[in-house]
Formats: structure tokens, C-alpha cells, sequence
């Protein structure tokens, strides 16, 4: 039961901390100030940011589902990850928690959102939110690329959770932006201060996790790789 909670909690812990990283927080924060600049309500700029997490929110969810189904429903795949995968989550915790420390680095990719696309969103009014957190969701930069494929992924297959975990994922995701949508409505000035203080609690945030990654990847390894412990 215990195991059970910690592994929900952690799916959501991945998620807030996708949403928080530096490359989704601007662009969080760009979306919603973007569609919520034109419209007249602050009550509908809430709206638009529940769209736009809806629209990130699904991307994560489909992905996920149809990542840990298809390993888990393949026989010889899902075998061989029954059988090693405690072995290899050892060494995968820890090349993962060096990505989050800083220590490797994935080179990133370009923006995946033209101008037109930004446009043709703004053409939709709030309905369009739901269009750019979509494609902004199918960007993946570096280090929402490694919490999403390198933590949610496996830690779902490990699981045998292939909906729950995902959507816990999504709902740690949705919170963020949730709260920048309100930001936005009440009173743009604060977004500055918030986004500050969130950046720094991201730092510190992914350090950590980054830590007891690698921590639980060693431990992991000297037990069920080198039996030593």
C-alpha cells in the first residue's frame, strides 16, 4: 500500500516537475499570456489555461499509454523487462539523475512552434489554448524529454500501470499552468516574481531528485547487479 502511494506520488512529483522546468514554464507562461492577452474576461483566461493543460495534459497521457501498453503487451518485451528490469533500473537511475544534475546534457532541439501556428491560435480565441498546449507538449525539451522517457516511462512499466501513473503524470503537469492561468487573470505583475521563485525552487528541486537518483541507482546496482549488499 505504501509502495503504491509513494509510486502515485512520485508520477505526480515527475509531472509538476516537467511543468516546472526552465523550457516549459516560459512557454507555459507564453501560451497562456499570449491567448489570454486577447481576451476581454479574466474569468475566461482561467479557461484558456485549463484548455492549454487539457490540450499538454492529453499529449503526456497518449504518449504514455501507448508506450507502456506496447511494452507490456509485446510477450518477449514484456519477459525480458520482468526478468532484468530491476537490474537495469539501477544504471538507468543513475545516468538519469546525472541528466537532471547537469552532468550530461542533451543537446535541444528547435522550438516545434512557428509563427503561424501561434497565429492561427490566436485566430481561435481561447479554443485555440487547447491547440498550443498540444504542440507545445509534442516539443519535448531536454529535461522534460528525460522526466517523461526516462522517469514516467519506466517507473509505469516497473509498475504495470499503464493509465494510472499517466494520468497522475498529466494531473502534476496541469498544476503549474493552472496556477500561471490565475496569475494571469488576477494580475499580470505577479507572473515575475512567481516565475522567479519557482526557477529557483526548480533548481534545487531537480538537483534533489537528480541526487536521490543516483543514490537509488547505486544502491540498486550494488544489489541485484554486483550482489554485494
Amino acid at each position: 500500500m505504501i509502495e503504491s502511494v509513494s509510486t502515485m506520488a512520485l508520477a505526480v512529483w515527475f509531472g509538476i516537475l516537467t511543468s516546472i522546468s526552465p523550457c516549459p514554464l516560459a512557454t507555459n507562461i507564453t501560451a497562456i499570456s499570449y491567448i489570454g492577452r486577447k481576451v476581454e474576461r479574466p474569468r475566461l483566461v482561467l479557461l484558456t489555461g485549463l484548455l492549454y493543460t487539457l490540450g499538454r495534459s492529453l499529449v503526456y497521457l497518449v504518449l504514455a499509454i501507448l508506450l507502456v501498453k506496447s511494452l507490456l503487451s509485446a510477450p518477449y518485451i514484456s519477459h525480458l523487462l520482468q526478468k532484468y528490469m530491476i537490474r537495469i533500473l539501477g544504471p538507468f537511475l543513475v545516468i538519469v539523475g546525472m541528466f537532471l544534475l547537469g552532468l550530461l546534457a542533451v543537446g535541444a532541439g528547435g522550438s516545434g512552434t512557428s509563427d503561424r501556428v501561434m497565429k492561427r491560435a490566436e485566430r481561435m480565441g481561447v479554443w485555440g489554448a487547447g491547440l498550443l498546449g498540444i504542440v507545445f507538449a509534442l516539443s519535448f525539451c531536454p529535461t522534460s524529454a528525460v522526466l517523461f522517457f526516462g522517469s514516467l516511462v519506466p517507473l509505469a512499466v516497473k509498475s504495470d500501470s499503464g493509465i494510472l501513473l499517466p494520468v497522475l503524470y498529466g494531473i502534476g503537469t496541469a498544476l503549474p499552468v493552472v496556477v500561471f492561468a490565475i496569475l494571469v487573470a488576477t494580475g499580470a505583475h505577479y507572473i515575475g516574481k512567481v516565475f522567479h521563485r519557482i526557477t529557483r525552487f526548480e533548481l534545487w528541486a531537480r538537483r534533489i531528485t537528480g541526487i536521490i537518483f543516483i543514490a537509488t541507482g547505486i544502491y540498486l546496482s550494488l544489489k541485484y547487479i554486483f550482489r554485494l549488499l
